[in-house]
């Protein structure tokens, strides 16, 4: 089992920013990607930032040149740092560790941003 725990979430104004963590912890060895979802109200998750174990990024275009993700993996935890933000970033953040075959989550943590 992997455990995720998030934090970082609040409420910030438009053109704020914000920095989320999440530490992984249990069977941690050979996870191969880590990243950030989200799910506003009413919608589906979407991928926000994923980075693998070779240090490869992926972001989703909504979210290209203001969010960035990075880990560390001495201390097995996953940052994303919000710069920029816009109201329609506002949803539940969500921590995600996949290690095959099992893709585990985090309890999610809120992000708020007020027009």
């Amino acid at each position: 089992q992997v455990h995720l725990v998030e934090s970082g979430g609040g409420l910030v104004q438009a053109g704020g920013s914000l920095r989320l963590s999440c530490a992984a912890s249990g069977i941690i060895f050979s996870i191969n990607r880590m990243g950030w979802y989200r799910q506003a109200p009413g919608k589906q998750r979407e991928l926000v930032a994923t980075i693998t174990s070779a240090g490869s990024i992926n972001y989703a275009d909504s979210v290209k040149g203001r969010f960035t993700i990075s880990r560390d993996y001495a201390k097995n935890i996953v940052y994303l740092q919000m710069d920029s933000l816009k109201f329609e970033d506002t949803a539940v953040y969500y921590c995600n560790a996949v290690r095959p075959p099992s893709s585990y989550w985090g309890q999610g943590t809120q992000v708020t941003v007020s027009s």
